[in-house]
């Protein structure tokens, strides 16, 4: 029986150490993250090598669906909605598919990019937009495959695809005009309810000039006067002043929105401090 123990773990001991061992893949993962203007481009891929093979033609078939790299789907997120000719791509991830030929590749963004290279099944509804876009012949070779983010402006950049000797730039648009302008107007036009809300709440928990936050909270509530957090601050704010009339007043509204919202937890809150505000 001490003899079979010691073999077993010898054995075990074996099985461990092979377990560890680490070896580089062949088709590496990579994953660029690139500012346009003020969108968040990010790309997920892995990189297969030409390793003294014929890629385009042969490897990869000309009007075969490819993956755009190798193992797992090859991903690009955006975060926000960008333009790609002329058409609307909604942000979100995407599994970015082609279809190479000798003079032009068809692209494909997939919303379903949990699949290990090609689906199982193609399904036409998934595809979220698909463009053509014309390869250029480049001077040198690139041994591993290779996705960049080039020729950034505040609008725009492109997407650009290399292997062998082969280039296939997409231009992107970014709605960086839209975002400045929204932001801008935003500013401008002074606090939103929520900005009013966080300034009385953080000036009635630390103890600061509570009729100051009433102000603000007033200013909130009549912004939105749906919000039955912000009643329920501005409730507060009345006990805290021993304003238990205007407490009870703010309660009760807030735990009538609270009902309307279906929100349990402030209908409770409330309830209890109605009946501890009414003694």
């Amino acid at each position: 029986m001490y003899k079979k123990i010691i073999l077993l773990l010898l054995f075990t001991g074996i099985l461990s150490t092979q377990a560890q061992i680490k070896s580089p893949q062949p088709s590496p993962a990579s994953t660029l993250t690139q500012i346009v203007g003020l969108t968040e481009v990010t790309v997920e891929y892995s990189r297969p090598a030409m390793r003294g093979r014929t890629i385009f033609g042969d490897l990869v078939p000309y009007g075969a669906l490819w993956r755009t790299g190798a193992n797992a789907n090859t991903k690009i997120t955006f975060s926000d909605d960008v333009r790609i000719d002329g058409k609307t791509l909604k942000k979100g991830t995407y599994a970015l598919y082609s279809k190479p030929q000798k003079d032009q590749w068809e692209l494909i963004f997939y919303t379903d990019s949990n699949n290990w290279g090609n689906p199982q099944s193609w399904d036409e509804s998934k595809v979220a937009l698909k463009t053509s876009v014309p390869t250029q012949v480049m001077p040198m070779t690139i041994e591993s495959f290779t996705i960049s983010i080039d020729h950034i402006t505040n609008d725009t950049a492109v997407l650009g695809l290399l292997w062998e000797n082969t280039y296939v730039g997409l231009k992107i648009a970014v709605p960086t005009e839209a975002i400045t302008m929204k932001s801008i107007a935003d500013v401008m036009s002074g606090p939103s309810a929520n900005d009013y809300f966080s300034a009385a709440s953080y000036y009635r928990t630390t103890g600061k000039d509570l009729n100051q936050a009433l102000k603000w909270i007033s200013k909130a509530t009549k912004m939105n006067d749906k919000a039955f957090w912000m009643f329920r601050e501005k409730s507060l704010i009345h006990a805290a002043l021993g304003d238990k009339k205007n407490a009870i007043a703010a309660a009760k509204k807030s735990m009538a929105i609270a009902q309307e919202a279906k929100n349990a937890d402030y209908v409770k809150m409330n309830k209890e401090s109605i009946e501890k505000w009414s003694n």
